[in-house]
């Protein structure tokens, strides 16, 4: 494992412990202080994932997002946010990024998290075998990761977004809790902020809004799918 990672914070106590972790495992690491930098080094290095705080000299971690997603750059994209609310994780998804994680955060979480997006990988040649999946008016294509609602077109779901609808459909009618869900969903092997299960369910039940699927939420336990 020696995929390149680039990490971008202007805080050096977070800078040397993500380091620390992330080199303990195998990745190969570079830094970056602000936006203007983390531009520079991503467009040169191709970094394999971006670790990106939100709040950054020069240019803001959404911005950088914005402009990396326009420039098609493949790198995937885990945003680092100190804020707790919402509508800033959500804005983030809705720019590209592909997970975030709240400040602050244990570092056993941020590896977990790392390594589970570049395992999404892996999760898409098991899934080439899959059987597309109907239910309701919703069509879930595994294989050419697709989705479409009656017969409209598909879809535009992010990786993440695909990987939680699809994990709803196979399980559809059952009761899934946040643990399961990161489990079967991101390839989590550590619990830690679950928040992040609802924040995608969120961004998700918008995408469905045109469909007779809904993500219903079981108060105190998870979330499962169900046809209105």
């Amino acid at each position: 494992m020696n995929e390149l990672i680039l990490l971008v914070d202007d805080e050096p106590s977070i800078v040397k412990l993500a380091r620390m972790y992330l080199e303990r495992e195998g990745f190969r690491i570079a830094t970056a202080r602000d936006g203007e930098a983390a531009m520079d080094v991503a467009l040169r290095e191709h970094p394999a994932l971006i670790v990106l705080d939100v709040m950054l000299p020069k240019l803001d971690g959404f911005d950088v997002c914005r402009r990396l997603r326009s420039a098609n750059h493949p790198a995937a994209i885990l945003m680092l946010t100190a804020r707790d609310e919402d509508i800033d994780k959500i804005l983030g998804l809705e720019l590209g990024a592909d997970d975030y994680l709240t400040k602050p955060f244990n570092p056993r979480e941020l590896v977990a998290r790392v390594k589970a997006i570049l395992r999404r990988g892996e999760r898409n040649v098991k899934a080439e075998i899959a059987s597309t999946i109907r239910i309701g008016d919703l069509t879930v294509d595994p294989a050419r990761r697709e989705v479409r609602i009656g017969s409209s077109s598909n879809l535009n779901l992010r990786a993440q977004e695909f990987d939680l609808l699809l994990t709803f459909a196979e399980h559809r009618g059952l009761v899934l809790t946040r643990e399961q869900i990161l489990q079967k969903a991101w390839g989590f092997d550590f619990y830690g902020q679950t928040r992040t299960v609802d924040v995608h369910v969120a961004h998700l039940r918008k995408m469905l809004e045109p469909s007779s699927v809904k993500i219903e939420t079981v108060t105190g336990v998870g979330y499962k799918l169900v046809v209105a």
